[in-house]
């Protein structure tokens, strides 16, 4: 079995894997990582345990807006393999998937807003 000495947010953690994915791990630590720094940019200083609650929040939050990007990206499809192949003749690149957009500029702002929620959410949580 392998493992990997990592460090997210200050702390060292020795993570257990299979053999040959100590890599992908290291990958993945850094991701973290780098929503903690996202997390640190916003100010204010938490507890490990609420870090990491932001995080996992950021991460929950990602894979919510992917999921309905796939939704729309497979709506998008059965509405192409329903109009037939006739309908994009002679159009370069018909039949490919459409190109993702941008990411949103407003971002940080929602971030920022995503955090105050987790904060108000942790407070209530906290009082006796």
């Amino acid at each position: 079995m392998g493992q990997v000495n990592v460090r997210v947010n200050g702390y060292n953690h020795t993570i257990g894997c299979k053999d040959g994915e100590e890599e992908h791990v290291s990958d993945l630590v850094a991701q973290l990582e780098e929503k903690v720094r996202v997390i640190r940019s916003m100010g204010g200083q938490f507890s490990e345990a609420r870090m990491l609650l932001h995080v996992a929040l950021l991460f929950a939050d990602e894979a919510a807006d992917l999921r309905i990007d796939l939704a729309r990206l497979r709506s998008q499809g059965a509405s192409a393999a329903a109009a037939g192949p006739g309908m994009a003749q002679g159009v370069p690149g018909a039949g490919l998937l459409p190109v993702p957009p941008e990411p949103d500029p407003r971002l940080a702002e929602r971030l920022a807003r995503i955090a105050e929620r987790i904060e108000n959410i942790t407070g209530a949580i906290e009082k006796p």
